[in-house]
């Protein structure tokens, strides 16, 4: 076997290490999940139960409209909101992420692993593939709560493979950002501030009103930021409005997010001291 083939199979075999590692923190501590899904659910139920009929009734005719329903009113939005919900829960399991990354840097087990015979690259990319699990699972948690509370998607079995690309595609774009950004704060406290920002985006976007209905600066922000092209696809491929352009931005979107983030992480762990 050539030389590079070894350094492959080394690099994979340790990334299938690093992301036990990581599967098994996330069986030991379950409420890491439970956390990335409970904050959207109550945001869902706080939109969809509190908000969600004066929203739904006072964008009616567009809301009915777009998503093909009847009429407007809560039923309608709860349709329109969950897939803002669900790009707020990969925000929010991003911040998670970022935790994670910022304690193994604080607490040594990096200077550790920097000591040892292993691929580099292992040890980041174990953390954004169990990432990318845990993430799916939280999607899922909420999307079983959306369909109780009244989400109807259209979508046949094309659309929820799109959409399942999709959602894996601005996983790993927003993972690689917060392994990066973990990587530059000083402290646990501080990776953790630094992805709020994340969370308040899909509702400075077309997560839970047209951008239509905003002020035009807002709007102008909330047109060309990467959220609002991720929700106007994930939309379209699950509830058939249409998705235009987004989905090129989208694509264009994630594959910078995740080249920018992964070659920033990958700089910050080679050239890091030891913490």
């Amino acid at each position: 076997m050539s030389s590079a083939s070894t350094i492959v199979s080394r690099a994979f075999a340790d990334s299938a290490t690093m992301l036990r590692r990581q599967l098994r923190h996330m069986l030991r501590y379950p409420t890491l999940v439970l956390t990335a899904a409970g904050v959207p659910v109550v945001f869902l139920l706080l939109f969809v139960y509190v908000l969600g009929g004066v929203l739904g009734g006072g964008l009616g005719a567009g809301l009915a409209t777009g998503l093909g329903a009847p009429s407007g009113g809560r039923d309608a939005y709860v349709d329109y909101v969950v897939p803002g919900v669900v790009l707020m829960t990969v925000a929010t399991a991003a911040q998670g992420t970022a935790i994670s990354v910022a304690i193994d840097m604080t607490e040594g087990i990096v200077a550790r692993f920097r000591t040892m015979a292993i691929a580099r690259v292992s040890v980041l990319t174990g953390h954004v593939l169990g990432s990318l699990v845990q993430t799916l699972l939280s999607i899922g948690a909420v999307v079983a709560v959306a369909l109780l509370v009244g989400f109807e998607p259209t979508a046949g079995p094309a659309d929820w493979l799109g959409a399942f690309g999709l959602l894996v595609m601005v996983v790993l774009a927003l993972t690689w950002l917060s392994v990066a950004l973990a990587m530059v704060a000083r402290s646990v406290a501080t990776a953790s501030n630094m992805l709020t920002p994340l969370m308040i985006l899909p509702m400075m976007g077309s997560g839970f009103v047209p951008t239509d209905s905003m002020p035009s600066g807002l709007k102008w922000f909330a047109d060309y930021q990467p959220f609002t092209p991720f929700i106007e696809t994930l939309r379209g491929l699950l509830m058939g409005t249409p998705i235009g352009a987004s989905a090129i931005l989208a694509v264009g979107w994630c594959a910078s997010i995740t080249l920018g983030g992964y070659l920033w992480a990958r700089r910050l762990y080679n050239r890091e001291p030891a913490k």
